[in-house]
């Protein structure tokens, strides 16, 4: 198969994953032959070794300079992929079922938001960070179609799962969830109530976040052979 092909089959495997068990009740079936716990821990392996034979594909595809890269744009992620992490450790089981990562086992208390309050969807708000930054200094096509479909999976979701939301829920419930929830919102950390309820957990999570960075950053040159830090 030439470089393309490859690509373009990885690619289509991978978005195929993340569709196909939603048609025809397929993942609800195989959540009661496998059990949840079992089902889920497959599928996030499957998933993993997609997105890692993607990333292979990519970089081995026929190389297609569409702009190139400046010493700045490598500024762009090493900013971005903190934050990014950041949203993803804090977010990752958020008390609400209406996102990915949520916990969808628990019905939302919105007078106990906990990080909902600073994002309701804060997994796909920290892919669309990592796609997003990560397309800046990759100006070749192959990269720019593999960072842009995946920027564009958040900004497809995020108002589907709203709007799942709003046809689920009762318009009373409904309203308080949107008032007590933003897609993103940095206020609730100005909030002292917010803070004494969540903050010391929050400040855990986002020092893994940090040490998280710290070991993707050292193992992005082994491991992708690129060095990410800006010349």
């Amino acid at each position: 198969m030439t470089g393309w092909s490859t690509y373009t089959l990885a690619m289509a495997l991978f978005l195929s994953s993340h569709f196909v068990p939603r048609l025809f009740g397929l993942r609800t079936r195989l959540t009661k032959i496998l059990g949840p716990q079992l089902y889920f821990s497959l599928y996030g392996l499957v998933s993993l070794m997609l997105l890692v034979w993607v990333i292979i594909a990519a970089a081995n595809a026929p190389f297609i300079e569409l702009w190139p890269q400046l010493p700045w744009m490598r500024w762009v992620p090493n900013i971005a992929m903190p934050l990014a992490l950041m949203l993803a450790v804090c977010g990752l089981g958020i008390a609400q079922p209406y996102t990915l990562g949520g916990w969808h086992s628990r019905a939302f208390d919105p007078t106990v938001p906990g990080f909902a309050a600073i994002s309701r969807h804060p997994l796909f708000l920290s892919l669309l960070l990592w796609a997003g930054a990560h397309v800046v200094p990759n100006g070749d096509l192959a990269h720019v179609l593999l960072f842009g479909i995946f920027a564009l999976i958040p900004l497809a979701a995020i108002p589907a799962f709203d709007a799942m939301a709003r046809r689920k829920l009762p318009p009373e419930t409904g309203r308080t969830y949107f008032e007590a929830t933003s897609v993103l919102s940095l206020a609730p950390l100005a909030d002292p109530s917010w803070r004494r309820t969540n903050g010391r957990k929050i400040g855990y999570r986002a020092l893994w976040a940090l040490l998280l960075w710290a070991l993707l950053l050292a193992l992005h040159s082994p491991i992708i052979g690129i060095s990410p830090l800006p010349a």
